[in-house]
């Protein structure tokens, strides 16, 4: 039964003597777990920590409370039930010290017509096997969810909430999905909402926000990401309306690359983006902090617990900083030494996931890692490669440029990408059949604007063309007087080649 005769009398006898509200929670095996007393017309719900949400449809908590008069659940009961997925709540009136009617509501499946079901009863008539109540409810939920509960991976609704254009919000989300899945984190939904002002403290208005979390939780949702960067505040704000975890477009950007950077330096880099980003939000400890930086947005090299204090992690800064210098003049006593062999440095810039690694394994028959993800490669390869007459280039690879880079991600790979500045040519790789790529090129140039590079010599080669119509392909590249190939195919290469040759050699820099 959902409580037994003697408990109700129990607290019931108490609840009135005392003229305020007792509220308990009853776990499944029909424990106890929480005993609150209130006021004459609410109780404080503490947090339930030891009972998360997340990876099954409801908590595993119910909850029965006394009302001192005769009144039915109210709207915060309600939104108690959904926003803490209890598995039922309920009130019981109270007459003479005796219970008098209880009140109860449970959740129903997402796609249901009602969020929830109510259940108005004499307590002493309610006839409710709990136990087979629940886990039938419990399963259906599952099934209407699709959800495999073996499967471990963050499963995320994805929120915009922006005054900027649609098409703009529209364009943005579509790239937050890339990232998710290249932080390998499920997509059950995306949000899109304009907005004619952004709330200062949750982003969207407050109850916009707590039927997002609603939704979010009927949908199976472990995580919500914001598309744009929370300030400490807000995203405390947020964490404290809902228990699922809560991070930002930084955030995400910083998980991808911790899970792709493997050098020293990559790790090093990734390491100081992550405590830059964290040291500001780690105000308080407990578990709204702990949803902000656990697990995903926390992982990587820089995964720390939160109970380090501010100025361990001030230190930790500062001995990864002076590492950085160390690991940035081997990098530069490594490229004075080709400076001094004269030899040619050719860079391949560009979006993430343009193609930079492709074309470096196919033009020096190298490996490489390459996926068709979002920053695969974070770690600078360089290969030598080969031209008639004896003459040979240095041709590196760099980690991929994105718009809206998180600024102590940006300073941190600042580090690596120094390599730029002895590029003698840049190659500026586009994907042509991204309908985004003019507002990718757009990116490339402001982070080569921020990096004091837009004087390097370029060609702007567009590539994928195996992904679209070739007399398109030949306007696009007309306009923007470029070359175009598919990195997956060397016979489209000899344009390419010929540009490097005329920018290397032709300007009379290098003899050959």
């Amino acid at each position: 039964m959902l409580i037994t005769h003697e408990l109700a009398r129990y607290v019931a006898e108490i609840s009135f003597d005392l003229g305020k509200q007792i509220g308990i929670f009853i776990d499944r095996d029909g424990s106890i777990t929480h005993v609150i007393v209130g006021d004459a017309k609410s109780v404080f719900i503490p947090p339930l920590d030891d009972y998360p949400i997340g990876r099954r449809a409801l908590r595993g908590l119910r909850f029965v409370h006394t009302h001192l008069k005769d009144d039915p659940l109210n709207n915060e009961d309600l939104t108690d039930l959904s926003l803490l997925r209890l598995d039922m709540i309920a009130a019981i009136s109270i007459r003479g010290g005796l219970p008098h009617n209880i009140y109860a509501a449970y959740l129903m499946p997402y796609g249901s017509e009602k969020q929830y079901e109510t259940i108005t009863a004499d307590f002493y008539r309610l006839d409710l096997d709990f136990d087979e109540f629940v886990t039938s409810l419990e399963s259906e939920m599952d099934r209407q969810r699709l959800i495999n509960r073996a499967d471990g991976r963050e499963r995320a609704i994805l929120v915009s909430a922006s005054t900027k254009p649609k098409y703009e919000m529209e364009d943005s989300m579509d790239e937050l999905k890339e990232l998710a899945v290249s932080s390998d984190v499920i997509v059950l939904d995306t949000v899109l909402q304009r907005l004619k002002e952004i709330n200062p403290k949750y982003i969207l208005g407050e109850g916009k926000l707590k039927s997002l979390v609603i939704n979010a939780m009927d949908k199976g949702a472990t995580i919500l990401i914001f598309d744009q960067d929370l300030n400490p505040s807000q995203m405390r704000a947020i964490a404290e309306i809902t228990e699922l975890k809560v991070i930002d477009r930084s955030q995400l950007i910083l998980d991808v690359f911790a899970r792709r950077a493997h050098s020293r330096d990559g790790k090093v880099q990734v390491e100081l983006a992550q405590l830059k980003y964290a040291l500001p939000r780690l105000t308080g400890k407990g578990t709204a902090m702990s949803r902000l930086m656990g697990g995903i947005g926390g992982r990587g090299p820089g995964e720390m617990k939160l109970e380090i204090d501010r100025r361990r992690i001030r230190e930790r800064i500062s001995r990864l900083e002076k590492e950085l210098d160390t690991l940035s003049e081997a990098r530069r006593q490594r490229r004075h030494r080709r400076v001094e062999n004269k030899i040619p440095i050719v860079s391949i810039i560009g979006y993430t996931n343009a193609g930079k690694s492709t074309l470096l394994n196919t033009l020096t028959k190298s490996s490489t890692v390459v996926e068709d993800k979002m920053f695969a490669t974070l770690d600078t390869a360089s290969r030598r490669l080969r031209f008639p007459k004896e003459r040979e280039i240095i041709i590196t690879d760099t980690v991929g440029f994105i718009r809206d880079l998180p600024k102590d991600l940006m300073a941190a790979f600042k580090a690596t990408l120094e390599e730029l500045e002895d590029a003698d040519l840049l190659l500026h790789l586009v994907d042509i059949s991204n309908p985004r790529f003019e507002q990718q090129m757009e990116s490339v140039e402001n982070i080569l604007r921020e990096l004091n590079l837009t004087d390097k010599k370029r060609i702007i080669v567009f590539n994928k063309t195996d992904k679209v119509a070739e007399n398109e392909i030949k306007n696009i590249a007309n306009r923007y007087n470029a070359v175009y190939i598919s990195a997956l195919n060397q016979s489209t290469f000899n344009p390419l080649l010929d540009a490097i040759e005329e920018n290397i050699w032709d300007d009379g820099k290098f003899k050959g």
